[in-house]
């Protein structure tokens, strides 16, 4: 047996918990796995794992090498499978984190395709706003929209997502609407975030401006804000992609269109630790082509 397929048993070793359940797995004998164990400590000069009766406890040069092992493993399985692949046929985990109120408003459709175009790919997709750790969380990718730089990562950026403040025609006939920033607090105001005290920031003629105001209604749910706008409960902030059909079909108008806001970047990002395979490579070329519209 070769270096990487010993590193691979210390690693499903690890991962089962024990020796017998190892063996189990990887269908050998628990008598195999016990002396290519051995062997490998005997090579390293090395106790990797502590055995004893009633006591099984990986020891901190184990943990050192089963990161090591981990990532070089699952590295010679991405490589075999970009290089044994029949045809363009794509196999294999892909998993993505994606800021929710992107992937659920602007997304799915490009997302279903992927999975019917993929269909030999096990493709997981969760929908969460908060910053994940790529390497912990064992996460292919990440879609992020922020205004921020991004440090420590491998980024592709896609797009820009504008944002805007409007209102329900309904409101905008029963209260007049703000013709400046100074109006808009004397107006309800819908806000996306848990700030009790909320802060909006705009720029105009060169110059930044700001309104302080306590929300009427606060959420983290984007659609939650854009529904209570079409009810006529106040005005909100959201970006272009949530509220634009709206806008289209005449339910929302646009309130000070005059003013700028903060531009956000929509970036698909790798960790710097991991290598691009071909099915993340896939994924972002979708990715990328979904967001023509939003490139500037």
């Amino acid at each position: 047996m070769g270096q990487i397929e010993d590193l691979r048993l210390f690693v499903k070793v690890v991962d089962s918990g024990g020796i017998a359940r190892a063996a189990e797995e990887m269908n050998i004998a628990k008598s195999a796995v016990s002396r290519r164990l051995a062997q490998l400590e005997e090579r390293y000069s090395v106790r990797l794992i502590d055995r004893q009766p009633r006591v099984w406890e990986v020891t901190s040069a184990g943990q050192e090498l089963y990161q090591r092992a981990s990532q070089m493993v699952a590295e010679v399985d991405e490589l075999d499978a970009d290089f044994l692949q029949v045809g363009h046929t794509l196999k294999g985990p892909l998993s993505i984190t994606i800021a929710r109120e992107f992937g659920l408003t602007y997304l799915k459709p490009t997302l279903f395709k992927f999975a019917q175009d993929h269909p030999n790919i096990d493709l997981t997709i969760d929908f969460d706003d908060r910053t994940v750790d790529l390497d912990s969380e064992n996460y292919d990718l990440a879609l992020r929209v922020t205004a921020t730089e991004l440090q420590g990562l491998h980024c592709h950026r896609l797009g820009t997502t504008q944002h805007g403040l409007f209102a329900s025609k309904r409101y905008a006939a029963t209260r007049r609407l703000p013709k400046n920033v100074d109006e808009l607090s004397d107006h309800a105001l819908l806000h996306y975030g848990a700030e009790r005290r909320a802060t909006w920031a705009f720029e105009h003629e060169g110059k930044r401006r700001t309104v302080k105001f306590r929300p009427a209604l606060r959420s983290n749910y984007g659609r939650f804000l854009l529904d209570a706008a079409l009810n006529d409960d106040g005005i909100i902030r959201l970006p272009l992609f949530v509220v634009d059909s709206q806008v289209q079909q005449g339910k929302l108008l646009p309130v000070l269109p005059h003013l700028k806001h903060a531009d956000y970047g929509i970036y698909v990002v790798h960790s710097s630790k991991r290598r691009l395979n071909k099915r993340m490579r896939a994924m972002i070329d979708a990715l990328s082509e979904s967001c023509v519209p939003l490139k500037q």
